[in-house]
């Protein structure tokens, strides 16, 4: 994804942070703004298919929203019915057991979407979502996703591959917690999360991640990097021998 200019970038933030903008505010003070926001829309890959004035009605549309890590940005009481694009950043899907432990249900990265969509099946009750470092997120409502797919249904067709891969994740997760120790789950779950070369994660999100202890996680990952199979520093894990992770993993 595009990165922001510096200027622009920190503009961005000082105007977004904590507080909602309607597209219609955002060209008023500041049509580069908004030229970034329209460039953003146009690198998801559901909206592929709209014209130039589709896009533009869509950027209309649209409010953008600055969140900072550690900010729910809905949970299982909520009772809108939207759908977020999230454009910058990471956001956790979870729900909570009656104790209160945490099930990760997936971890989204930039150009994707996430929240309620009755119309495809997908419904964000009893569910969590955090943004789990700073994002920057679009939102968009029912009705106007409803037009949206009424005129173009190739959007729909493509939310609901991105919502089946989701699911097919998720189960394979589930799986996982059922029939694999917590070595070969974290092994796993590095080889899955790593990006260019290194996982940026805490313990206790990868502890999330693959349904266990922070402690237990640690204490593996200590000897991961005794065995040469990852570097550690903060937030930061390098994997060091992904072929042997993958042993580890049983792939």
């Amino acid at each position: 994804m595009a990165k922001l200019l510096p200027t622009l970038e920190s503009r961005l933030r000082a105007i977004l942070r904590g507080r909602q903008l309607r597209s219609d505010r955002l060209v008023a003070e500041d049509q580069d703004l908004a030229d970034v926001k329209l460039r953003y829309l146009r690198e998801v890959d559901i909206f592929r298919d709209l014209t130039h004035e589709e896009m533009a009605w869509l950027k209309d549309t649209t409010e953008m929203v600055l969140y900072e890590a550690g900010r729910v940005i809905y949970d299982q009481e909520d009772p809108a019915e939207v759908l977020f694009i999230l454009k910058t950043g990471r956001v956790q899907l979870y729900r909570l057991s009656p104790e209160g432990k945490k099930l990760e249900i997936a971890t989204l990265s930039p150009g994707t979407f996430f929240g309620d969509m009755p119309l495809l099946g997908e419904r964000m009750h009893h569910t969590f979502a955090e943004a789990i470092e700073e994002s920057l997120i679009c939102i968009m409502r029912r009705e106007d996703l409803e037009r949206v797919i009424l005129k173009k249904p190739q959007v729909a067709m493509r939310m609901l591959e991105v919502l089946s891969n989701r699911l097919t994740a998720t189960q394979s997760r589930l799986e996982a917690l059922a029939f694999q120790n917590v070595r070969t789950r974290l092994a796993g779950a590095l080889l899955r999360l790593v990006d260019d070369d290194a996982v940026r994660a805490t313990h206790q999100e990868l502890a999330e991640t693959i349904g266990a202890y922070r402690e237990t996680v640690t204490k593996m990952l200590d000897e991961f990097q005794r065995e040469g199979l990852v570097d550690l520093s903060r937030m930061r894990i390098t994997l060091r021998d992904m072929g042997r992770l993958a042993a580890v993993a049983g792939r």
